[in-house]
């Protein structure tokens, strides 16, 4: 969701052509072009952000450019004119954000980032102290209303400050429904449920792409994508929270109701019925014991096995949307329609992520993240080799390395959530989205490096996922794993490993021994 809200930028920011509206009462030239008043960049087009200072003379009539650089110019005093054929109002065209303003539009997006920045770190926090349910509930009504009051923001601070309010709570929606959805489904559905969020997110970009289309206007736009979220607000009241979390709180109580409810809700209330207190604190007698000191985002580098977890998943999050933000947030610079490379980049989700749920679900789920971003890394670093001119090969290439980095994205999340402990889970995903947050307000400044090399940013955005695709192999593999509830789990779960290392070692030197005693024997 955080994402898609982030695309619909690509729309409602957009820049049009544009050029310096004439001053009052000028006259054009003979011919009645524009000619007498603007002069024209290399390509022989309007300058986008100058105008001839002196009223119109004959050599600017001719198509000598050298002659027309020599006349004394102005910057857009009297505002500008824009070509509103495909958006007849942006924020861009509303509040003139171009030429000498042009970083304010820059700035409307990374306030948004610094908000799904706040949102991931506060949120996540809030999330394993107060539960995830109550912080689902907030984080719907805060989207719906800043979203309705963006769409009405009478100028461009407060604007910004309702789009960071929006970055806050969207954040916290896709980390904390993953979150709920893991700690509820069996071992088995994980893989399943984590690909048809990923499909909603894909299901997404098509929607967005046909919203923006049919309503090409920015405030319209901005209320069809918040109204949604009020009717997500009623109906998250009837979310049931997380087990996990309320038996690592000790709340029996809360427990018992709770999975008595989903009994009856999935037909087995006999099974519902044979539950009681008594049974919960046998079953749950460890978790009681050692959840009751409850984990901060501190032991993310003070536990050994907490912080070895916390530093190749910082390094997962931040490679694959470093990368991903790099390729999807220039869509203009395709030079084809807008909303048919929305299109495209959506479409590519549906096979790229099938292919990833197999990988994940047979494979496991550390093949499918160190996959994914390898691939992706190798079709980037392709394109910054790949002439220019050839468009639909790079074309190609960027839409294929957008799919792996769709599917890495999609793993990430589920990978992440089966390896932190239930005690601190949420706070793990939390830190986990802050990195992929500041990958992607790193990614604009790493796109600056093309006026020193053209391509050095395609190396740059390439290199990295391949780099951090070689640190999936210092991760565990979680697939047919049992959740783990406290970082103990992890000690345990880190010496069976170990153990059945030294077993499949020890069966492998037997027949060795065997054979050195028979050759000592002979």
């Amino acid at each position: 969701m955080a994402f898609n809200d982030l695309l619909k930028q690509n729309f409602t920011a957009a820049i049009p052509i544009h050029h310096c509206r004439l001053p009052p009462n000028a006259s054009l030239g003979p011919d009645g072009k524009l000619g007498a008043w603007l002069p024209q960049d290399a390509q022989g087009r309007p300058e986008s952000c100058l105008r001839f200072a002196t009223p119109w003379r004959e050599p600017r009539l001719t198509n000598d450019t050298t002659a027309n650089l020599k006349e004394p110019t102005e910057p857009c005093v009297d505002g500008w004119v824009y070509d509103n054929s495909t958006f007849p109002s942006t924020i861009v065209t509303e509040w003139d954000l171009v030429c000498s303003h042009r970083a304010l539009r820059q700035l409307a997006q990374s306030l948004y980032m610094v908000g799904v920045l706040l949102g991931a770190m506060s949120f996540g926090h809030l999330a394993d102290r107060l539960g995830r349910r109550k912080v689902l509930i907030l984080n719907y009504l805060q989207t719906a209303l800043s979203g309705t009051c963006a769409a009405y923001a009478p100028n461009f601070p407060l604007y910004c400050t309702f789009r960071l309010l929006s970055g806050m709570s969207l954040a916290s929606i896709a980390i904390n429904s993953m979150t709920i959805n893991v700690e509820w489904m069996p071992i088995h559905m994980r893989a399943y449920v984590g690909t048809l969020i990923g499909y909603s997110y894909s299901l997404g970009q098509f929607v967005l792409a046909g919203l923006a289309y049919a309503a090409p206007h920015w405030r319209h736009l901005q209320l069809l994508v918040s109204a949604p979220f009020y009717a997500f607000f009623l109906y998250s009241w009837f979310f049931i929270e997380s087990a996990r979390w309320l038996s690592s709180r000790g709340r029996l109580d809360l427990t018992l109701s709770t999975l008595q409810r989903v009994a009856r809700i999935n037909g087995k209330q006999a099974e519902g019925a044979k539950l009681s207190i008594e049974v919960l604190r046998t079953s749950l007698q460890k978790e009681l014991a050692l959840g009751k000191g409850q984990a901060s985002a501190m032991d993310l580098l003070r536990c050994p096995a907490l912080r070895r977890l916390f530093l190749c998943l910082s390094m997962l999050w931040f490679a694959t949307s470093f990368a991903y933000y790099g390729l999807v947030m220039d869509l203009q610079g395709f030079g084809v329609s807008i909303y048919l490379i929305q299109v495209i980049f959506g479409a590519v989700d549906l096979p790229a992520k099938l292919v990833g749920f197999l990988v994940i679900n047979y494979l496991g789920r550390r093949p499918a993240q160190a996959a994914s971003l390898l691939l992706a890394g190798i079709c980037i670093l392709m394109n910054a080799v790949i002439p220019r001119d050839q468009t639909i090969v790079r074309t190609s290439l960027a839409v294929l390395g957008k799919g792996c980095l769709a599917s890495s994205f999609n793993c990430i999340f589920l990978y992440t959530g089966e390896l932190y402990p239930t005690v601190i889970r949420q706070t793990g995903l939390g830190v986990g989205s802050t990195l992929a947050r500041v990958g992607s307000i790193v990614s604009p400044l790493v796109s600056m490096t093309a006026e020193l090399y053209p391509t050095a940013p395609l190396f740059i955005f390439g290199a990295v996922p391949v780099a951090a695709s070689a640190v999936t192999a210092l991760l565990p593999e979680t697939r047919g794993q049992p959740l783990p509830d406290t970082v103990e789990d992890l000690d345990s779960r880190r010496a069976g490993r170990l153990r059945q290392q030294q077993q499949e070692q020890q069966k492998q030197m037997m027949p060795l021994q065997g054979a050195a005693q028979e050759k000592n024997g002979l």
